[in-house]
Protein backbone atom coordinates (compact mmCIF):
# COMPACT_ATOMS: atom_id res chain seq x y z
CA UNK A 1 0.00 0.00 0.00
CA UNK A 2 1.20 3.79 -0.98
CA UNK A 3 0.10 6.57 0.74
CA UNK A 4 0.29 9.92 1.05
CA UNK A 5 -0.11 12.99 3.57
CA UNK A 6 -0.18 16.80 2.22
CA UNK A 7 -1.82 19.48 2.15
CA UNK A 8 -3.22 19.13 5.35
CA UNK A 9 -3.58 20.83 8.53
CA UNK A 10 -3.86 17.53 10.52
CA UNK A 11 -0.68 17.40 11.86
CA UNK A 12 1.23 20.35 13.13
CA UNK A 13 4.29 19.58 10.73
CA UNK A 14 5.72 17.33 8.39
CA UNK A 15 7.63 14.79 9.27
CA UNK A 16 7.31 14.37 12.90
CA UNK A 17 8.11 10.07 13.02
CA UNK A 18 6.97 9.75 16.79
CA UNK A 19 3.61 10.53 15.35
CA UNK A 20 4.06 8.84 12.37
CA UNK A 21 4.78 5.40 13.98
CA UNK A 22 1.65 5.78 16.29
CA UNK A 23 -0.75 6.89 13.59
CA UNK A 24 0.66 3.53 11.87
CA UNK A 25 0.02 1.56 14.90
CA UNK A 26 4.08 0.00 14.69
CA UNK A 27 6.58 0.45 17.20
CA UNK A 28 10.20 1.15 14.80
CA UNK A 29 11.50 -1.30 17.68
CA UNK A 30 10.25 -4.02 15.60
CA UNK A 31 12.70 -3.17 13.12
CA UNK A 32 15.83 -2.38 12.24
CA UNK A 33 15.91 0.80 10.19
CA UNK A 34 18.44 2.18 7.01
CA UNK A 35 17.79 5.87 6.97
CA UNK A 36 19.07 7.93 4.29
CA UNK A 37 18.97 11.22 2.46
CA UNK A 38 18.39 13.21 5.67
CA UNK A 39 18.49 16.46 6.21
CA UNK A 40 16.53 17.61 9.68
CA UNK A 41 15.75 21.01 12.36
CA UNK A 42 18.10 19.76 14.87
CA UNK A 43 20.88 17.07 15.41
CA UNK A 44 20.41 14.99 18.56
CA UNK A 45 23.18 13.30 20.16
CA UNK A 46 23.75 9.87 18.34
CA UNK A 47 22.59 10.88 15.30
CA UNK A 48 23.98 12.53 12.00
CA UNK A 49 22.88 13.70 8.61
CA UNK A 50 25.00 10.68 7.51
CA UNK A 51 23.31 7.84 6.06
CA UNK A 52 23.28 4.96 8.33
CA UNK A 53 21.95 1.69 10.04
CA UNK A 54 19.91 2.38 13.05
CA UNK A 55 18.82 -0.27 15.36
CA UNK A 56 15.18 -0.15 15.95
CA UNK A 57 14.77 0.12 19.79
CA UNK A 58 17.51 2.80 19.70
CA UNK A 59 15.34 4.68 17.12
CA UNK A 60 12.17 4.02 19.13
CA UNK A 61 14.08 5.92 22.42
CA UNK A 62 15.56 8.69 19.81
CA UNK A 63 12.29 9.57 18.83
CA UNK A 64 10.59 9.03 22.50
CA UNK A 65 13.62 11.57 23.71
CA UNK A 66 13.91 14.24 21.06
CA UNK A 67 11.27 16.04 18.73
CA UNK A 68 12.94 16.40 15.49
CA UNK A 69 11.10 17.73 12.33
CA UNK A 70 12.96 15.09 9.26
CA UNK A 71 12.46 17.61 6.20
CA UNK A 72 13.51 15.03 3.82
CA UNK A 73 14.75 11.30 4.72
CA UNK A 74 14.13 8.01 3.61
CA UNK A 75 12.88 5.48 6.51
CA UNK A 76 14.03 1.74 4.96
CA UNK A 77 12.39 -0.83 7.88
CA UNK A 78 14.08 -4.28 7.58
CA UNK A 79 14.21 -7.22 9.92
CA UNK A 80 15.62 -6.82 13.27
CA UNK A 81 19.65 -8.02 12.88
CA UNK A 82 18.92 -7.69 9.09
CA UNK A 83 22.14 -5.74 6.84
CA UNK A 84 22.90 -5.31 3.74
CA UNK A 85 25.53 -3.63 1.43
CA UNK A 86 23.70 -0.50 -0.06
CA UNK A 87 25.27 0.45 -3.14
CA UNK A 88 22.69 2.85 -3.79
CA UNK A 89 20.79 4.87 -1.12
CA UNK A 90 17.46 5.27 -1.10
CA UNK A 91 16.18 9.04 -1.52
CA UNK A 92 13.87 10.85 -1.65
CA UNK A 93 14.96 14.55 -2.77
CA UNK A 94 14.53 14.56 -6.92
CA UNK A 95 12.97 11.25 -7.10
CA UNK A 96 10.49 11.15 -9.72
CA UNK A 97 10.00 7.52 -9.12
CA UNK A 98 7.04 8.76 -6.59
CA UNK A 99 5.51 10.89 -9.07
CA UNK A 100 5.70 9.10 -12.32
CA UNK A 101 1.84 7.02 -11.64
CA UNK A 102 3.96 3.53 -11.93
CA UNK A 103 3.52 1.26 -8.93
CA UNK A 104 6.45 2.48 -5.78
CA UNK A 105 8.09 0.13 -3.93
CA UNK A 106 10.84 0.21 -1.70
CA UNK A 107 14.95 1.52 -2.84
CA UNK A 108 16.46 -0.62 -0.51
CA UNK A 109 16.78 -4.20 -1.48
CA UNK A 110 15.33 -6.38 1.53
CA UNK A 111 13.52 -3.51 2.86
CA UNK A 112 9.92 -4.41 4.11
CA UNK A 113 8.35 -1.15 3.76
CA UNK A 114 9.90 3.03 3.50
CA UNK A 115 8.54 5.99 5.01
CA UNK A 116 9.91 9.33 2.78
CA UNK A 117 9.75 12.77 4.12
CA UNK A 118 9.39 14.95 1.50
CA UNK A 119 10.51 18.61 1.77
CA UNK A 120 8.52 19.24 5.21
CA UNK A 121 5.10 19.62 2.93
CA UNK A 122 4.73 15.69 2.69
CA UNK A 123 4.66 12.00 3.96
CA UNK A 124 5.16 9.72 1.90
CA UNK A 125 4.35 5.76 3.02
CA UNK A 126 5.57 2.97 0.29
CA UNK A 127 4.52 -0.77 0.97
CA UNK A 128 3.23 -0.60 4.12
CA UNK A 129 1.27 -3.13 5.27
CA UNK A 130 -2.77 -2.79 4.50
CA UNK A 131 -3.58 -2.56 8.41
CA UNK A 132 -0.79 0.27 9.13
CA UNK A 133 -2.16 1.99 5.98
CA UNK A 134 -5.70 1.93 6.95
CA UNK A 135 -4.36 3.31 10.89
CA UNK A 136 -2.43 6.27 9.02
CA UNK A 137 -5.65 6.80 7.20
CA UNK A 138 -7.79 6.45 10.03
CA UNK A 139 -5.53 9.07 11.96
CA UNK A 140 -4.96 11.11 8.93
CA UNK A 141 -8.42 11.49 7.23
CA UNK A 142 -6.36 13.68 4.63
CA UNK A 143 -4.67 10.83 3.44
CA UNK A 144 -4.98 9.27 0.01
CA UNK A 145 -3.46 6.99 -2.18
CA UNK A 146 0.33 8.04 -3.73
CA UNK A 147 -0.94 7.00 -7.26
CA UNK A 148 -3.43 10.12 -6.75
CA UNK A 149 -0.55 12.58 -5.97
CA UNK A 150 1.36 11.67 -9.35
CA UNK A 151 -1.46 12.62 -11.48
Amino acid sequence: MNLILEKTDQVTYFTNMRLVFEAMGISPGEFDWYISDIEVNRHPEGFSDEDQWMDGPVLDQLLKRVEVQFIWAVFSAVPRSFRSVVTSSPYSEGNPTFWNGEPVKPQLPGALFEIVSWDSSATLLIGIPEDAGQRFAQSYSDTRPLAEAAR
